[in-house]
């Protein structure tokens, strides 16, 4: 198995995103550790959280034809595979026919445990699994056919929507500087639905998203030997309407002072001051095709639910 990220990136983005004069930010990435990976799969089980059972029913209805319009890839790279419990519905008819490697990139060594697991019920399928970021991920699979060997992309569950609408862009044009013309990817994209149904998928009753959230501040604990007190913050969903997403917020629950020795840091928090931890943008219909025009794909199809606004684009790399 390849080498898994640098751990020393952590200590350098928390130290940049915690210590400027304006909004202090984590990004979301570090919410993924064993136990961040673990609580969102739990969130994907929630009834509130329906983007997950929408992707799901997509994927389901739709596999043999995507199947079809893909042809057979050498081998299946997924960025951010979590269990793959999704991705499996694809995987099985694809590796019908003849054996195909699926490469699932996480930065979860627990989550790649549990995917390889799910796998194992996949007949024909060779799972090599990827513990590190995902272009270094997809570099290596890309790296791993033979010349001219056609590979899909698999990008999931709405991910695209955790990226800033300009940085999601260009992060498309870097995945396209790695595919060959021909490859595909299959792009999840959460769709724009009424803000009570928004809120509460980022707010449940059971507070399974909460955990999650405040999950991270346990892991620079752990990881950077700060001294957050949990008590001492609370969770908070918001939709920013002007940009279209929703944002998670850890707000300071009076004012305090915390130590981060692994960072090199320590800031001081208002009351009420918030950490900003993610952004979940949501899209319109059209604009997959317009993220397709603009990077370097053309749209080949694309699925939508009807419970939950969402939708599964397969692109290919012009």
């Amino acid at each position: 198995m390849p080498p898994a990220a640098d751990p020393r990136n952590l200590a350098e983005e928390i130290r940049a995103g915690l210590s400027g004069p304006g909004q202090k930010r984590i990004p979301s990435r570090w919410l993924y550790d064993d136990v961040g990976s673990a609580l969102f799969e739990v969130i994907c089980l929630m009834p509130e959280y329906g983007l997950a059972r929408a992707d799901a029913r997509i994927l389901r209805s739709h596999a043999a034809e995507m199947a079809a319009l893909v042809g057979r890839p050498a081998c299946v790279a997924e960025l951010g595979s979590g269990s793959g419990w999704k991705s499996r519905l694809l995987l099985a008819p694809l590796a019908r026919e003849a054996p195909l490697t699926y490469i699932p990139i996480d930065i979860s060594r627990a989550a790649l445990a549990r995917c390889e697991t799910e796998m194992m019920a996949v007949r024909g399928l060779l799972v090599d699994r990827f513990e590190g970021e995902y272009l270094a991920g997809l570099s290596y699979a890309a790296a791993s056919r033979e010349t001219g060997e056609p590979l899909l992309v698999l990008f999931l569950g709405s991910t695209i929507g955790n990226f800033e609408r300009a940085e999601a862009e260009e992060f498309l044009v870097e995945i396209r500087r790695i595919l060959s013309p021909g490859d595909m990817i299959l792009l999840g994209t959460d769709l724009i639905k009424p803000e009570e149904d928004l809120l509460a998928a980022y707010d449940d009753p059971a507070r399974i998203t909460a955990a999650f959230n405040l999950n991270v501040l346990a892991r620079l604990n752990r990881e950077l030997q700060a001294d957050f007190d949990l008590l001492r913050f609370s969770h908070e969903a918001r939709w920013n309407a002007a940009q279209r997403r929703i944002e998670m917020h850890l707000c300071s629950i009076g004012a305090q002072a915390v130590d981060i020795p692994g960072a090199r840091l320590r800031i001081a928090l208002r009351s009420g001051e918030s950490l900003w931890t993610e952004s979940s943008h949501k899209f319109t219909p059209e604009e997959p095709a317009i993220l397709a025009q603009r990077t370097g794909y053309q749209v080949v199809c694309r699925w939508s639910d009807g419970l939950w606004p969402f939708s599964e684009t397969l692109l290919r790399a012009d």
